[in-house]
């Protein structure tokens, strides 16, 4: 393949000692946050399969040679959960994806932009605060969009890439809820979930607008907090993640065990 790699994250993989693992993040040049979620471990002590399932930042600024990697990889389908103003400013129409729009319209910056109309100074405290609210959101005014993706990884054996604009937020919780729903322990999806500030690069000419710099610093990074009190919402909701795929995302124990035949090694 004609892109660089990284080396893949230390978690064990059920390949043979001494074969180097693939790699997790992939260095695309009009993606710097395309990662495989191949290899993570579940309590079973099985694994996900590599080159099956990937999170990304947007793919509108996919070059040629980016092209050409993803075809090789054979990846068939994109579900893109941008809403309506982001999809139309940065736009994408590549055939060798099948584009799935299921939107989850961002709320963090209009409500800062609204703290700001008041007179308020928007500290980056006040923006944990909103990251937080947008997080809880995912739970239950969204969760339509995510039980759509499920559907798709259960009708569709093709690799499949999911992302929005940054590849933290909302794709950030749809790898929780696919990892969870196969077995994945909590600290490892942390793991998963974290690896976004170590490659995502900030736009230069930010969509954010005129906010204060130390908010723009909550806005562009990913936070365990902001993860956590998402997952701590469906313990308390639902009692447990295992109920909440269930009851809320058409998960139960039958589509989880199809689920783990199609995705797990």
């Amino acid at each position: 393949m004609r892109y660089a790699v990284a080396m893949a994250s230390t978690t064990a993989s059920s390949l043979s000692p001494g074969i180097p693992l693939p790699a997790r993040v992939l260095r695309l040049e009009g993606s710097s946050n395309f990662r495989d979620l191949g290899g993570y471990t579940t309590d079973d002590g099985r694994s996900l399969q590599w080159r099956r399932l990937f999170r990304s930042d947007h793919l509108a600024g996919l070059s040629a040679a980016d092209l050409q990697a993803l075809a090789e990889l054979k990846i068939g389908h994109s579900v893109d959960f941008r809403g309506a103003d982001e999809s139309s400013v940065h736009s994408y129409a590549w055939p060798q994806l099948q584009r799935h729009a299921f939107m989850v319209e961002p709320t963090v910056v209009q409500n800062a932009h609204a703290l700001l109309a008041t007179g308020h100074r928007l500290t980056a405290e006040d923006t944990v605060g909103l990251m937080q609210d947008l997080y809880r959101s995912f739970v239950h005014d969204n969760a339509d969009r995510f039980a759509r993706l499920f559907q798709l990884l259960l009708q569709s054996d093709a690799p499949l890439v999911f992302h929005c604009t940054a590849g933290k937020d909302r794709t950030g919780w749809a790898a929780a809820l696919i990892l969870r729903a196969l077995g994945v322990s909590r600290e490892q999806v942390m793991e998963d979930y974290l690896l976004t500030n170590a490659h995502y690069q900030r736009p230069v000419a930010a969509v954010a607008g005129r906010l204060p710099e130390e908010a723009l610093e909550v806005l562009w990074r990913v936070q365990a907090p902001f993860l956590d009190c998402a997952l701590d919402q469906v313990e308390r909701d639902h009692g447990g993640m295992d109920r909440y795929l269930a009851e809320v995302l058409g998960m139960d124990r039958a589509a989880r065990a199809q689920l783990a035949q199609r995705y797990l090694e």
